[in-house]
């Protein structure tokens, strides 16, 4: 539809969408798949292993949990249309705003959000430090990471230009226009898998590969235009020595500071009275390519769509957080087999667990 830009009913709309999607999704990871294998330890058994058990062992945690992750499907109902699926997003625009009904039930509940994603982070740095020896030792390897920042240089979830560092935080490339991908990313294809294993072209596909998501996202950018999680944020840089934390299990501390972050934006942009305005799409010249990212739950997300006269399409590539992440996933299984498998005569339930634990902190697509 040829828009560069949205309107800013739209644009705060579809930011206020987001949230609440980064918000639940990063909930639901850790509260309900990732939490049993910390509280109960990483060799509990099955049956341990679940959402239905913390709510056994810790009721006021897991509730906490269960009503965090409802919020923000409250948000995504608000702003989508609907919890799954919302229709609301359309090219061009937003197809609704924000009632002031709709605003005034989201900021009932609001403050109470933020008290409980301190709390989370307070949880998941407490685990990180009084763990530390496991954490260090636990699918910990030097990568680059990327994602996109703002031109500032701060946390934008929603726009902005692609920055990557090195394992050390020098800077590969900065504020590289998203439309130009292509140019400093690759995707290898290996004949043991149905997928693809990116890296940066400069760095080669031995060393040009690289971790995208929360942990990624901790690593490249400046600062959090946020107070309590910039605040937070600057805790986790100290306890990386200010430099890039390479340890896989601190996965859940970064993503725990950007649920914290989510609620704050949720709260200034309920504020904002641009969410009841009535200019809600534009139309533009019709173009035949479009590409866009978004930094998704899970990391950066790349589509690249071509369509012909008749709006065929011709050309179609994504790479999503999950595919970004693949040799990171790779590498922390390598590892970890490597220290608790390697060499034993019978593999446990317990020592495969150790295993999903490196894959789980990745928080990987559902497949």
């Amino acid at each position: 539809v040829g828009v560069d830009q949205s309107t800013p009913t739209a644009e705060k709309m579809r930011r206020l969408m987001h949230y609440g999607q980064v918000m639940q999704s990063n909930v639901l990871h850790f509260f309900h798949l990732s939490s049993p294998d910390l509280l109960f330890g990483f060799s509990a058994p099955a049956k341990k292993r679940n959402i239905f058990e913390v709510i056994k062992a810790f009721p006021d945690l897991a509730k906490k949990g269960i009503l965090m992750r409802k919020y923000g499907q409250e948000v995504i109902l608000h702003t989508a249309g609907q919890k799954i699926h919302g229709n609301s997003a359309i090219p061009g625009g937003i197809n609704k705003n924000l009632s002031i009904q709709e605003r005034d039930a989201l900021l009932k509940d609001i403050d109470q959000m933020i008290i409980w994603a301190e709390e989370a982070v307070e949880l998941t740095k407490n685990y990180t430090l009084e763990h530390l020896g496991l954490v260090e030792s636990f699918a910990n390897f030097k990568s680059n990471h990327m994602s996109l920042v703002r031109a500032d240089g701060a946390l934008d979830l929603y726009d902005g230009n692609l920055r990557a560092i090195d394992a050390n935080g020098n800077l590969i490339f900065d504020q590289v226009d998203y439309r130009n991908f292509d140019q400093y990313i690759m995707e290898e294809v290996k004949p043991w898998s149905y997928m693809k294993f990116p890296f940066i072209k400069s760095r080669s596909n031995v060393d040009g590969w690289y971790r995208v998501g929360p942990l990624a996202r901790m690593n490249t950018i400046s600062f959090i235009d946020t107070p309590l999680a910039n605040a937070r944020h600057k805790e986790f840089q100290g306890f990386a020595q200010h430099k890039p934390a390479n340890m896989s299990l601190a996965y859940h501390w970064a993503r725990m500071i950007e649920v914290l972050h989510c609620v704050e934006k949720i709260k200034e942009l309920l504020h904002d009275p641009d969410l009841q305005g009535t200019d809600l799409k534009l139309t533009g010249d019709r173009r035949e390519e479009g590409i866009a990212v978004i930094e998704a739950p899970r990391g950066s997300l790349f589509h690249h769509y071509k369509v012909n006269e008749n709006d065929q399409v011709t050309y179609c590539n994504l790479i999503v957080s999950t595919t970004h992440n693949n040799t990171a996933m790779n590498r922390a299984v390598t590892d970890v087999a490597r220290k608790y498998i390697s060499g034993k005569a019978r593999i446990t339930e317990g020592m495969l667990n150790h295993i999903e634990v490196a894959v789980r902190a990745y928080d990987p697509c559902l497949s």
